[in-house]
């Protein structure tokens, strides 16, 4: 598929029409799940929910006044399948429960491209395979919605059998509240590789290493874990926000000269150029989606290992304490 070029959507360009006499089935009830299922709901539109039947997430669907069946039902009944199960249950998930109930007609939604990119489900041509990609968690998709606003997502259309795929994909980014923000065009392609890079190397696994390591540092030489957390960790909301609000220019603006000298000479230094292009080329070549899935299939024993590290660490142990006074 030919890159798209930068575009954005908004609520004028989309329209609810394209799926309103249509049954959007939503596999899977987590955070993401359960935030999508709402709003569409709430946009006036059909949805049940797919759950196998011993999943523990089904009380609470049922709660919230959905129908639901097993996925295999749920994607016979569907005519739109949004496939919100944990991105590495996918290829599972398909092959018991959607390949064989696939028929042409039926749409198929991601919100990220991982697991058509990487090639770990492989639809047939006879259905429209379309993203829509929120830029926040699922929590968050819910209280914009409510909100009267919303988060912007990523869209995109790897096949496009009806030649309505590019309706639908609006109409669905629509329904979850992200053209009041803003639906941005995208590939498949770029939404994979972008996402996990984004998450791995700066947003998550990159920040939580950076605040991690300055605060032991801090630590061992001396400073009170008190003292090293509110330096290098309880400040962090208030400069991402006039990042945000400013870009990163314009932050240099707003904080002290020293800081801001003392920026400039020292982050390049505590960041490795090199290793984020590392990371970035094992995510192109889709070593880390094999990790990943071999990591799945033994049970998640590392993932669990390094979880329980992040949980028990004197990190996490001094915000506890702190939380309860700072808050």
């Amino acid at each position: 598929m030919r890159k798209n070029s930068f575009k954005l959507y908004k609520d004028k360009d989309a329209s609810l029409e394209y799926l309103n006499d249509k049954t959007i089935s939503i596999l899977g009830y987590g955070s993401q799940g359960r935030a999508q299922a709402l709003n569409l709901r709430d946009s006036g539109l059909e949805v049940i929910i797919g759950l196998p039947r011993n999943n523990k997430d089904r009380k609470a669907a049922l709660k919230d006044g959905f129908i639901v069946y097993t996925p295999e039902k749920a994607v016979k009944i569907g005519d739109i399948i949004s496939v919100l199960a944990p991105d590495h249950k996918h290829q599972e998930l398909y092959e018991k429960s959607i390949h064989n109930n696939l028929i042409p007609g039926k749409s198929l939604v991601f919100a990220h491209a991982y697991s058509i990119h990487f090639k770990l489900i492989k639809p047939p041509e006879y259905t429209d395979v379309i993203l829509v990609a929120p830029h926040g968690p699922g929590e968050m998709v819910r209280k914009l919605f409510l909100e009267g606003k919303g988060v912007t997502s990523f869209i995109a259309m790897e096949h496009d059998y009806s030649g309505k795929a590019l309706d639908k994909a609006l109409a669905y980014a629509r329904g979850i509240g992200s053209t009041k923000a803003g639906a941005i065009s995208t590939t498949f392609k770029d939404e994979a590789i972008g996402d996990l890079f984004g998450e791995q190397a700066v947003l998550c696994g990159g920040l939580s290493e950076l605040l991690s390591t300055g605060f032991k540092t801090l630590v061992k030489s001396g400073l009170s874990p008190e003292n090293a957390y509110l330096e290098c960790v309880h400040q962090i909301d208030l400069i991402v926000e006039l990042i945000k609000k400013f870009g990163i220019a314009g932050m240099f603006d707003k904080i002290s000269q020293t800081a801001e000298f003392g920026s400039y000479i020292s982050g390049k230094k505590v960041i490795n150029e090199k290793m984020m292009k590392n990371i970035l080329s094992k995510i192109k070549n889709g070593d880390f989606a094999k990790t990943w899935m071999r990591e799945s299939k033994i049970g998640m024993r590392n993932y669990k290992k390094i979880k329980r590290y992040w949980k028990n660490n004197l990190l996490q142990k001094t915000w506890e304490r702190l939380h309860k006074i700072l808050t």
